[in-house]
């Protein structure tokens, strides 16, 4: 069976957007093969989070991928920081990654514009690190997104280096899993682009009832079809977009036609929309905060992830150092 690694990011909430495009896949992806799944909070550590930000942070998000239905029994569920064998493997790579190529990575630039005061070593070396991440469990896909494309080529480059200097053929050189035509792209409530927390046009899975009838009955239409059959403008788009997910296709079909007739009006639609949203979110809503406030269960969760993931990671340790010439006397 084919290994799948994903690193999950310990900062901000699922929204619908996450939802729709990675975790439904994530829920299908974990019963076609072995999949780790692991919450990045060492990563996070580039951006300075006090103690108490990084815990609540990871048990958060923690909490919401167990309610979506990620299930621990099946797929290998742990904190980066719990697999101590990573950071001697980044260690190990760093020695054969160099400075050149690691200030040209796409996302170190886009950092050093971001947070300026704070360019610290780990943002240099963070493809190292995911390279570790993937490579220690020897994943043959990785879900990735655009953004981080290029530091995925990296883990291949570091792979194929290890491979090379030491003329083995221990690493694959995983690639990235292609969700194809299943990926559903969530657009935002502000009329062009799609969902995320940056651009402040999302709708939480943990979101309350009134906040989410606030943020819908705010978001961006037009003024409305002035011809039978008229094409949507990209805002009124964007909300049957959602609506294709989270209502049924009788009130889809219900509004299309009263919109090719020229007869929609927009406060309706927004009304039904975020009652269907409610209706879908609840449910996850409650389970998450069931899981959160079950400390028992969530340690329960964590320590056999990481006694799985330590597993898969301590084999890899132990032949890398065997291969690179750290041997007992």
């Amino acid at each position: 069976m084919e290994i799948v690694v994903s690193g999950i990011r310990s900062t901000g909430n699922l929204h619908l957007g996450n939802y729709f495009g990675a975790v439904v896949n994530y829920l299908k992806m974990q019963h076609d093969y072995q999949c780790f799944f692991f919450i990045a909070d060492y990563h996070s550590l580039t951006t300075h989070p006090t103690p108490r930000n990084l815990h609540d942070n990871v048990k958060q998000i923690l909490s919401e991928y167990l309610a979506c239905g990620i299930d621990p029994e099946i797929a290998t569920v742990f904190l980066q920081s719990d697999v101590p064998e990573v950071t001697e493997l980044y260690l190990l790579l760093n020695m054969n990654a160099y400075v050149g190529e690691l200030t040209r990575t796409t996302t170190f630039k886009e950092k050093v514009r971001q947070q300026p005061d704070n360019v610290n070593a780990g943002l240099l070396t963070y493809p190292v690190l995911m390279a570790a991440d993937i490579i220690i469990h020897k994943a043959t896909k990785v879900p990735v997104g655009k953004d981080q494309e290029q530091n995925l080529e990296m883990t291949r480059r570091f792979a194929r280096r290890f491979n090379t200097m030491y003329k083995v053929d221990y690493f694959p050189e995983p690639s990235a899993f292609n969700f194809g035509h299943q990926l559903i792209k969530i657009p935002g409530l502000d009329g062009s682009g799609k969902m995320g927390k940056s651009e402040g046009n999302a709708l939480y899975l943990t979101d309350k009832p009134e906040v989410i009838r606030k943020k819908v009955m705010r978001a961006v239409t037009d003024s409305g079809p002035v011809k039978e059959n008229q094409e949507m403008s990209e805002p009124v788009k964007n909300l049957f977009t959602i609506m294709e997910v989270v209502s049924s296709p009788d009130t889809v079909n219900h509004f299309r036609d009263l919109y090719n007739r020229c007869e929609i009006r927009y406060g309706d639609l927004k009304k039904q929309l975020a009652e269907d949203i409610i209706t879908f979110t609840t449910p996850i809503r409650e389970k998450v905060h069931e899981i959160y406030g079950d400390n028992d269960y969530l340690s329960k969760v964590v320590r056999t992830g990481a006694e799985k993931a330590r597993e898969s990671a301590s084999k890899t340790i132990r032949e890398v150092r065997e291969i690179i010439g750290f041997k007992p006397f």
